[in-house]
């Protein structure tokens, strides 16, 4: 469960990552961009998905190794 919470919290950061990047770059990438409901809340988006991946890292910090 551990590694799992790990893997979403790198996935949701690197999305959140990516859909901050094109507000200071020429570079068109990442989920948030290509989602059409999200048009004109891609900023919003975007720290929320960074705020869910620190999240999901620390959810997953108290977890067990093991388990």
């Amino acid at each position: 469960m551990r590694r799992l919470l790990e893997v979403l919290g790198f996935v949701a950061v690197l999305q959140g990552v990516a859909g901050l990047v094109p507000e200071f770059t020429d570079w068109h990438g990442g989920l948030v961009r290509r989602a059409g409901f999200l048009d004109g809340f891609e900023i919003y988006a975007s720290v929320a998905l960074l705020v869910l991946g620190v999240a999901l890292f620390a959810v997953a910090e108290t977890r067990k190794p093991g388990g």
